[in-house]
């Protein structure tokens, strides 16, 4: 049991599943003193404290991950104990032009926050009116306005140490999994595999679930920053969960064994490019 955690306190954990920090700060920073004290964590508390789901899209997009046209907008609001004055935001242009980022992102789009999950904050919008509308409730949230990809198929990606991808079936409109197999050609399947590989691999992720779009043949990376998936066994059907315990149990006794902290680091800044030494 934690009852406060001392500076140089060995955590006595050689691998620590981290699935509730977001939520609750100390564990963050606990987790944080682990690693520096040499336990291995899923997934590294540093990255997923910085990481969000613009930047995410920017990656993917260098890497060559189709992604949906996406814009982060300024928020709507601040709260009141920010002490902002006429000049704090001056290099913020007003009005925001609505019909130019509509006209970019196209109609319907979706308008949703730039960090966070469970499906909260999130508006199909069809028009100016309906935008200005929805933007002017989400307050003090930072959101992105994206590109709708009107779907034919939708796959969500359970993923386990960077790698080990397996899609399955997702209704979004349910929220829920079926247990379908072969329902993607060998070429499609082998894509997605492929382009969540690459993600996990620039962000560092060892558990996670991405999700693609898929239209046209062309499958979309639509949410990718999910360091605590939903693992409910009611949510993700008996089959998966049984499949999930196993491979996460494989995955933390794998990493138990050979794990070295470092691997958990994201790899986007060499894979893109800034990871070399700049020219003098």
């Amino acid at each position: 049991k934690l009852t406060g955690t001392k500076m140089g306190e060995p955590p006595g954990y050689r691998v620590i599943v981290d699935r509730i920090s977001h939520e609750v700060e100390y564990y963050r920073a606990y987790l944080k003193h682990a690693v520096l004290e040499g336990t291995y964590v899923i997934n590294n508390p540093f990255w997923w404290t910085a990481d969000d789901k613009f930047f995410n899209y920017s990656v993917a997009r260098k890497l060559g991950v189709a992604v949906p046209k996406t814009v982060l907008l300024p928020q709507k609001s601040y709260p009141a104990d920010i002490d902002l004055t006429a000049d704090s935001l001056h290099n913020l242009g007003y009005p925001i032009d609505w019909d130019g980022l509509l006209d970019y992102v196209g109609r319907p789009a979706i308008l949703k926050p730039y960090s966070g999950g469970g499906w909260k904050h999130v508006y199909k919008v069809h028009d100016k009116r309906e935008l200005i509308e929805a933007y002017d409730g989400t307050g003090p949230y930072c959101m992105t306005l994206q590109e709708f990809i009107d779907f034919e198929q939708y796959v969500r990606c359970f993923t386990f140490g960077k790698t080990d991808i397996v899609p399955v079936v997702y209704d979004p409109h349910q929220r829920r999994y079926l247990v379908q197999h072969d329902f993607l050609s060998a070429e499609l399947g082998a894509r997605i595999v492929r382009d969540a590989q690459t993600l996990n691999t620039a962000l560092g992720y060892e558990m996670n679930t991405i999700e693609f779009a898929v239209k046209a043949g062309v499958p979309y990376a639509i949410d990718f920053l999910n360091p605590a998936p939903d693992f409910e066994r009611d949510r993700i059907t008996p089959f998966y969960f049984d499949m999930v315990v196993q491979k996460m149990a494989d995955l933390v006794i794998d990493r138990a064994l050979n794990g070295k902290p470092q691997n958990t680091w994201p790899k986007w800044a060499e894979m893109v490019g800034l990871g070399k030494e700049a020219p003098v």
